[in-house]
């Protein structure tokens, strides 16, 4: 029988925290970046950079958000509930900042046509 220590323990759990933190800010992530990948109305609004920036950015940041919180309340108090309280806490509020600030670029379905009228201030019967 192999017996596991404590601080194996402490480990592996926040090891499938940060693996746990990548997941959910990936899949928070995903429909916000639907509209690049998909490209919209006759993809013109197709831009694939989100796939290869934004998306290693935010597994990332995912992952390591709620680990560095949870090293910091483990290494100060030294107890693991309290370290997952705030691990979670801190995963939560940076998958809410992420939904809440981050909008990928979305241009105009039609764009303005500059037909010259505006400038001269002459109709056309004039």
């Amino acid at each position: 029988m192999i017996t596991v220590d404590r601080t194996s323990r402490t480990g592996c759990l926040g090891l499938a925290l940060a693996a746990l933190g990548a997941c959910v800010a990936v899949l928070s992530w995903a429909p916000l970046a639907r509209v690049s990948v998909h490209g919209g109305f006759e993809q013109q609004h197709r831009d694939l950079s989100v796939l290869w920036i934004d998306l290693p950015l935010v597994a990332l940041g995912g992952a390591l958000v709620p680990l560095a919180v949870w090293l910091l309340v483990v290494r100060t108090t030294g107890r693991a509930v309290p370290a997952l309280l705030a691990a979670v806490a801190a995963g939560a509020l940076g998958v809410w900042g992420l939904t809440s600030w981050w909008e990928p670029y979305d241009r105009p379905e039609f764009p303005y046509v500059d037909t010259g009228l505006a400038r001269t201030g002459q109709g056309p019967g004039a």
